[in-house]
């Protein structure tokens, strides 16, 4: 009987806890979760054909722009940094603040993107492209779906900032920036398993 009752309390606290996780947070947990197999499965196949490729693919990383690769990471991290500071100030209803580190936040994510395009018209003009070999097939399929995904978090952004400006409620305003700074920082990561993968090879 006693038995039986401890079970009945501690399937309430578990069902509690599941209740208090808000539907938003378990959502892009999932999809979250799904993104890691994408990835995750891209840089395994990435790993083996490297090993099976007798040096192949890193004669051909010597002709990646590492050093443009080394800002961009700066900036993205940087990136993050932001991200948090918005959400951080958002939770101390600092409206002004909020709003200036979402901006930042945005328009890193855009110089990110500008100094990917500057390192994909020099590697093409060079004659590096996706079908030059397959290591240039990875680069350009992980590194231009990453860019796909970095694309998506700056409107998400953007919409925070228009909500931000748009003075609407704080719970609002940290529900949502909560979840996209889980977001960001995905992408955040992703390229943080790319940078050494495909620039240092």
């Amino acid at each position: 009987m006693g038995a039986g009752i401890q079970t009945i309390v501690q399937r309430d606290e578990y069902d509690d806890t599941i209740r208090r996780i808000p539907p938003g947070k378990m959502a892009i947990w999932w999809f979250l979760a799904s993104e890691i197999m994408l990835f995750g499965g891209l840089i395994t196949a990435f790993v083996l054909f490297s090993f099976a490729s007798h040096g192949a693919f890193a004669a051909d990383a010597k002709h990646v722009q590492w050093r443009l690769g080394a800002v961009n990471t700066l900036v993205l991290v940087t990136s993050s940094l932001t991200m948090i500071l918005a959400l951080g100030y958002a939770r101390a209803h600092n409206l002004a603040r909020t709003r200036l580190f979402l901006l930042i936040t945005v328009l890193l994510g855009l110089t990110f993107l500008g100094i990917k395009s500057i390192e994909y018209t020099t590697e093409i003009r060079e004659g590096f492209t996706p079908g030059t070999s397959l290591f240039w097939s990875f680069y350009f399929g992980m590194t231009g779906l990453h860019a796909l995904h970095m694309i998506a978090g700056i409107i998400i952004n953007s919409f925070l900032l228009v909500a931000a400006l748009r003075k609407k409620p704080w719970d609002f305003l940290e529900r949502r920036l909560e979840l996209g700074g889980l977001y960001w920082h995905f992408v955040d990561v992703v390229w943080i398993f790319l940078f050494p993968l495909l620039y240092l090879t």
